[in-house]
């Protein structure tokens, strides 16, 4: 499959947004995919990154950075997102230090070599996926049952809400993961 829409221009893109992609390429030896898609609509753009950097950086949470991209590969996953499961899974196995976490939680969640706390942590969030209408307070006590407290479960449904979106425009869009992501976490360094 090839992306429906273009990739935007580096040329043409405000400065804002140029300096944003350069410093992702600059940390990480490429510019993903997501990025040009986006870039298309700069200001889509700056919502869509603000948004997600509110959500995937935010330090006064109890979830690790592993844990929120263990949320991302999962919930991609179910949404049969390729582009997400692909890179989101990249950054899980790096973030682990774990070359199989991705794959497992993608594939099934629930029978992923992953703590009872993490499972609890993707069962909300598959909830909130799938029937967030039926989220009630059972579902807030086997949280509450592994350390998580209400802020915890905002976090776990923001993330799982966003990655929704994202979910969709990466794949009604045609995005597919850049190469590079495919083999990040899966190799010790060297």
């Amino acid at each position: 499959m090839t992306a429906r829409f273009p990739h935007a221009e580096l040329a043409d893109l405000p400065q804002d947004i140029l300096a944003t992609i350069l410093e992702i390429q600059e940390k990480s030896g490429f510019v993903p995919n997501v990025f040009l898609t986006f870039a298309r609509r700069p200001a889509e753009f700056r919502a869509f990154f603000a948004y997600h950097d509110a959500i995937m950086t935010k330090e006064d949470s109890a979830l690790t950075k592993g844990d929120r991209e263990m949320i991302v590969t999962t919930i991609s996953a179910a949404n049969n997102c390729t582009y997400c499961v692909v890179a989101h899974g990249a950054i899980l196995r790096i973030y682990e230090k774990n070359p199989l976490v991705a794959d497992q939680v993608a594939v099934n969640h629930r029978t992923a070599d992953i703590s009872a706390r993490q499972r609890a942590m993707l069962d909300f969030a598959v909830k909130v996926n799938s029937a967030s209408h039926e989220i009630g307070d059972a579902d807030f006590d086997a949280l509450r049952e592994h350390g998580f407290g209400d802020e915890d479960a905002w976090d776990i449904a923001a993330i799982t809400a966003f990655f929704g979106l994202s979910n969709r425009m990466a794949s009604f869009s045609g995005m597919m993961p850049n190469p590079e992501f495919y083999l990040m976490g899966r190799v010790p360094r060297s």
